[in-house]
């Protein structure tokens, strides 16, 4: 499952390139450094949403395993 912070991670790494690529046609260097800025942190956030699916997944395996026994 997905969850909003891999999402928006996601969207935000993405449209960090985006930003970065146009910077670089137009040869403007603050545009390209927001654009990498945008990409740590949406990658960052992607992050964090794998960690918190991870932690719920292995809840409810846990809460599975608990049933069973």
């Amino acid at each position: 499952m997905v969850n909003k912070n891999q999402v928006k991670g996601t969207i935000r790494d993405v449209a960090g390139k985006v930003q970065e690529e146009a910077g670089k046609l137009v040869g403007n260097k603050e545009q390209e450094a927001k654009g990498l800025k945008k990409q740590v942190e949406g990658k960052a956030e992607k992050a964090l949403g794998d960690v918190k699916e991870v932690v719920k997944d292995t809840k409810e395996a846990l809460k599975e395993a608990v049933k069973k026994h």
